[in-house]
């Protein structure tokens, strides 16, 4: 799969160092990484898997990547851009998950013959758990789209957008969803300690029953909708509870939809800004 790719990672922290695990898991050999990271604890890690490094990709010799990875902060790509283009210019792809960084502004920066890929991972990818939503340039060819296909593959699974402007809801949804799966488990713990159960069984019967469904409805063919029937007795307790969660002006559906939209709202205001 990897045979005859080369990558050149900018930034190592979480995302950066989930990726690249995937990555030596998957088969994806050591000799053909380069790592630019400014954390010496970091690098000396990293030498200890095998991989070369160094703290600015300006100093990374002797080495043609096929893919550039952009993994480091929003606020550190100004710093960091200009050593990507002597790598574009021999003919590397850039795939970046940098948040509110357009194709637009690579291409300004690289070059108009740049191939940029841009792309929404996710933290489950940290266990390759995850999903990434990705688009690209219209000079990427069939090649560099199943190269950067199986880089993200390594952490979970990948959706190709129509375009651009999708990355927005995939952010809103994907990107910031492992959140909201999060603060459910937190409010199902606050309400379980409600009701007199202790703050350990509180704790284990919520993230218990999260996982849990979240394994069934990985594994089951049926949709979330009829696995939610499937638990539901007429009159019965979950038809209660689901009265109210279900509620059209109140419920769970509108409530997310907003937050939803306000986090779609705010990734596009980081691009423009």
């Amino acid at each position: 799969m990897f045979e005859n790719t080369s990558l050149l990672l900018i930034g190592c922290g979480k995302m950066g160092g989930s990726i690249l695990n995937g990555l030596l898991k998957k088969g994806f050999s050591a000799k053909n990484i380069r790592v630019a990271e400014p954390n010496e604890t970091v690098r000396t890690n990293l030498a200890q898997k095998g991989i070369v490094s160094a703290a600015d990709a300006s100093q990374i010799k002797d080495f043609e990547p096929n893919i550039v990875f952009l993994a480091v902060k929003p606020f550190l790509i100004e710093q960091v851009i200009d050593g990507v283009k002597p790598f574009t210019d021999k003919g590397a792809a850039v795939l970046s998950i940098i948040a509110g960084r357009q194709i637009g502004w690579f291409k300004e920066k690289l070059g108009e013959n740049a191939v940029v890929f841009r792309a929404m991972p996710n933290t489950p990818a940290a266990i390759g758990k995850g999903i990434t939503g990705v688009t690209s340039c219209a000079l990427a060819n069939e090649e560099q789209k199943q190269t950067v296909q199986a880089v993200l593959n390594s952490c979970g699974e990948v959706v190709w957008l129509d375009g651009e402007n999708q990355i927005d809801a995939v952010t809103a949804v994907s990107g910031s969803g492992p959140a909201y799966v999060f603060y459910l488990t937190e409010a199902l713990t606050q309400a379980a300690k409600a009701l007199g159960l202790s703050d350990e069984n509180a704790e284990k019967l919520a993230k218990a029953t999260v996982i849990g469904s979240a394994g069934l409805m990985a594994e089951s063919p049926e949709t979330p909708a009829i696995l939610r029937q499937n638990v539901t007795t007429p009159n019965g307790t979950t038809a209660a509870a689901l009265e109210i969660l279900m509620n059209p002006q109140t419920g769970f559906e509108p409530l997310l939809t907003q937050a939803v939209k306000a986090a779609e709202k705010r990734s596009k205001e980081l691009a423009k800004a």
